[in-house]
């Protein structure tokens, strides 16, 4: 029940704010951020919320940050394997989107994976304040950064077709 509230926060923002600055733009802009904002909804689901309802309650427990590299993978501890391809492919997806919703000059790979940094690390940050069982872990970090690597390679390799689909919006 919790998540509702945040749900319905996230519905607010996109109705009443994003949806026609985004339609303004056109049927592909509309397609691409909506899709992308949905993604980032669903990243949200899996790694902070409930958000709002939390907030209250930031500072009542540890803040847990592990800065050692696949610590638990070399120690064998907990289900590392299963985290490590979770936060890979979580991630696949920012780095074949974000990549639709900037303009031409801005679609590279530094700036991809740039910003695919900065969303792992945004979470990676505000996890231990919302919930106190969960951590900062560099792992996640790295690991997401290669899942924003493997989307822009598949960007790469579909922007013939992403190409054609934008091409077509203007005529």
């Amino acid at each position: 029940m919790k998540i509702l509230v945040d749900f319905i926060a996230l519905i607010m923002l996109y109705v009443l704010c994003l949806f026609k600055k985004w339609q303004s733009k056109g049927k592909y802009a509309l397609l691409v951020n909506t899709t992308m904002y949905v993604y980032l909804s669903c990243v949200l689901l899996v790694t902070l919320m409930p958000i709002i309802t939390s907030l209250p309650f930031i500072f009542n427990h540890p803040y847990n940050m592990y800065l050692v590299p696949f610590d638990d993978y070399l120690n064998g501890r907990g289900d590392t394997v299963r985290q490590i391809v979770l936060n890979v492919i979580m991630t696949v997806p920012f780095g074949f989107l974000f990549p639709l919703t900037q303009k031409e000059k801005n679609r590279t790979f530094q700036r991809t994976l740039l910003f695919t940094f900065l969303l792992s690390l945004s979470i990676e940050l505000i996890q231990p304040l919302i919930d106190g069982g969960r951590s900062c872990d560099i792992t996640d970090l790295i690991t997401n950064s290669v899942g924003g690597i493997i989307g822009f390679i598949i960007y790469v390799i579909f922007k013939p077709v992403t190409s054609f689909v934008f091409q077509r919006k203007n005529e």
